[in-house]
């Protein structure tokens, strides 16, 4: 029997600039290759245009890869039966993790200056990293919250 879970958070990695602001950056870049690739034609540099070609293609993958990335997802529930830790990858391939929540434990590795550098559940023998790709704010959020959690479903 599936018991409602008394903690749910869907965790997913920030991406600063949104689709607009994609559009807009490859608008200028575009522009500002053009310019000077007309700047360098006209000097009969023919061999540097290849590489304002290159160099804007290059910008323009890493921000698609950067996005595909961005797909990842983790979904994080707490019941007094259960603990699940649902890890999607960016291809869409999910992997489950199950836990007894009264065996469970959460461990949180702290830097000094950094803060929170990895939470990791373990039980049975086996660990599961969390939350790997969250800002520090965002990690030590959800290690208040997932801690008082699996505190009160042990009371």
């Amino acid at each position: 029997m599936n018991e409602k879970p008394v903690f749910e958070a869907v965790l997913s990695p920030h991406r600063s600039l949104g689709r607009t602001g994609f559009v807009v950056l490859m608008v200028i870049a575009t522009a500002l290759t053009l310019v000077h690739v007309i700047m360098f034609a006209a000097v009969n540099a023919w061999p540097v245009i290849g590489f304002f070609g290159i160099d804007l293609a290059l910008l323009f993958g890493a921000f698609l890869l950067s996005y595909r990335s961005g797909r990842a997802r983790e979904f994080v529930s707490v019941s007094r039966t259960d603990l699940k830790v649902c890890k999607v990858a960016p291809s869409g391939r999910a992997e489950e993790h199950l836990y007894n929540p009264f065996w469970a434990r959460f461990n949180v590795s702290r830097h000094d200056e950094i803060g929170i550098t990895r939470m990791q559940i373990s039980g049975e023998g086996r660990r599961t990293d969390v939350g790997a790709f969250l800002n520090p704010d965002d990690k030590e959020s959800f290690a208040s919250a997932f801690s008082q959690a699996l505190a009160a479903v042990k009371r």
